[in-house]
């Protein structure tokens, strides 16, 4: 699998300026079936053949647009409540998230949303695991509902419903934050202070615009200091659960932003980097200067881009491609700074993510989250009893190793800068994030765990394989047919031809031979390296 990425991505990132956001061929030729599949999976998470018609009818613009305005489905706070899981004995409990996560990431027809809102969730990221509080369910599920209704407004405003989401105080420690104390030695919690700035906005070093660090007498230069980072955290403390509001008793409060409390603020001047937040600054008005400055650092286009070209698009993504993107988030065209409409739009359109061979970054391993949403979405599963009940899926040695919204730490499943070692990829410097989750054991674990899915379902949900089924007679077409869908013309004609050899071996004289058939190809397909990475 990672001689098969290196392949994809060349060996690393190029620096040539050509291409850009609007140059993507989408008016004078239609794409080809192959080429809208490979679209829909990098825009959301499946390709169906209506959709392929619909991409070749209008083109890929006019579907994201299409996209971008599609009504948002039920929220996942409105469906837990729903369920009953706002009661109080489920207080101490997160049951019902996971099933209302994969309900949206399976059957919810809002696709480029729903990608996108994994994406943040892996950047702005929020655990299940890690909220020790009251209503943890409830709590998750408001968090991801702020990422839907936030995902294409501007960076600015997401920043902002970030830190003052309850999820995020608690997961971060900034609820119940309080000011220094001279008599007990108390100071600020610096948690949120310190990965707002490394995770969420700035980074570690100073970035050209192309996302490449600024470097002095051969070092990377940092963009902030341990002391930037205590002075900081003085403007994080005050904030605490909007429990006085109407019906402030029951979990609603997980919904509203966090609001401050004056007593518990610190008082004095404050600073964020080199900007000094003036003594008469409240609470909010101290909060509004922080993510201000923050959000208008120029290091956040370059280093937010590029983590959005890698979940959508590729992992090792060339300096003149983000430099791209990074020029859109600067400026939508229209004067308007942290655009992630315009900044989805341009990653989705460029030339590098529409020609393959334009992109000497080009390919990612799909990760596992990814792959069973795309199977799940192709084959038609849904839950007639609204159960979704696929479960936890963190489990390496028999299920994925990955599942939404539980990663281990604040650092995401994998590093946006993970480099394999001992590898083809490591010698060659190439950033392959999810290959931090390959091993043999999440390698074995996905395959059992697909094989189960594959043949029986899972609880309610049951694969459709009626297309499936039409051409399960000739094992080249149905091959062809699964391939397609998957990867898009992704894989190789000698990967195409092992599968059609050993599918064929498999009598199909029988309807129960047929469907062996059926279940065998998309097993192989979905073990295949050339699908796994995606080119």
């Amino acid at each position: 699998m990672a001689a098969a990425l290196l392949a994809a991505c060349g060996g690393g990132g190029g620096d040539s300026p050509a291409g850009g956001p609007d140059t993507a061929p989408q008016t004078a030729v239609p794409p080809t079936d192959a080429q809208a599949a490979r679209f829909l999976g990098q825009a959301g998470f499946s390709a169906s053949t209506t959709d392929i018609g619909t991409v070749k009818s209008v083109g890929y613009a006019a579907w994201l647009d299409q996209q971008f305005a599609a009504p948002r489905t039920q929220s996942h706070f409105d469906w837990l409540t729903a369920k009953g899981f706002a009661v109080e004995a489920y207080r101490n409990s997160v049951a019902g998230v996971d099933a209302t996560l994969w309900r949206k990431l399976i059957g919810s027809p809002d696709q480029l949303r729903q990608r996108v809102v994994l994406a943040l969730s892996e950047i702005f990221v929020v655990s299940m695991n890690g909220l020790p509080v009251s209503w943890p369910g409830l709590a998750t599920a408001a968090y991801v509902d702020m990422l839907e209704e936030r995902c294409f407004g501007t960076f600015r405003a997401l920043l902002e419903a970030v830190t003052l989401s309850p999820a995020m105080g608690v997961y971060l420690a900034m609820r119940g934050n309080r000011k220094e104390d001279a008599k007990t030695g108390r100071q600020p919690d610096e948690n949120y202070a310190r990965e707002v700035m490394q995770l969420f906005t700035i980074g570690l070093s100073q970035l050209n615009p192309d996302g490449t660090p600024k470097t002095s007498g051969g070092k990377s230069i940092d963009t902030y200091t341990l002391a930037q980072i205590t002075a900081l955290a003085r403007v994080f403390t005050g904030w605490d659960f909007d429990t006085a509001a109407p019906n402030g008793a029951d979990a609603s409060y997980m919904k509203r932003p966090m609001v401050n409390t004056a007593s518990r603020f610190s008082t004095g001047a404050k600073q964020v980097l080199d900007v000094t937040i003036p003594d008469t600054a409240d609470g909010a008005a101290a909060m509004k200067i922080a993510l201000d400055t923050l959000a208008a650092h120029p290091n956040v286009g370059p280093f937010i881009g590029r983590q959005l070209i890698q979940r959508l698009v590729c992992s090792n993504p060339s300096p003149a491609y983000v430099q791209r993107i990074a020029a859109v988030f600067d400026n939508n065209g229209q004067g308007l700074r942290g655009d992630l409409r315009a900044v989805v739009r341009a990653i989705l359109l460029d030339t590098e993510a529409r020609q393959p061979a334009a992109n000497p970054g080009g390919g990612k391993l799909r990760e596992p989250v990814q792959r069973l949403v795309q199977w799940a979405r192709t084959v038609g599963m849904t839950s007639p009893g609204d159960l979704w009940a696929v479960g936890d899926t963190s489990n390496p040695a028999s299920r994925l190793g990955q599942s939404p919204l539980r990663s281990g730490s604040v650092f995401n499943f994998f590093r946006p800068g993970y480099v394999p070692p001992n590898s083809q990829l490591g010698n060659n410097g190439v950033t392959a994030p999810e290959f931090q989750l390959c091993n043999e054991s999440t390698v074995a674990g996905y395959l059992n765990f697909m094989q189960g899915l594959i043949g029986n379902g899972i609880g309610d949900m049951k694969p459709d394989y009626t297309a499936d089924l039409a051409v399960a007679g000739d094992a080249a077409a149905l091959v062809q047919r699964q391939a397609l869908l998957l990867a898009g013309g992704g894989l190789s004609d000698t990967t195409l031809a092992t599968i059609t050899t050993a599918v064929a071996t498999i009598n199909a004289s029988t309807d129960a031979g047929k469907l062996n058939r059926v279940k065998a190809s998309w097993l192989l397909l979905l073990a295949a390296p050339d699908y796994q990475v995606q080119k």
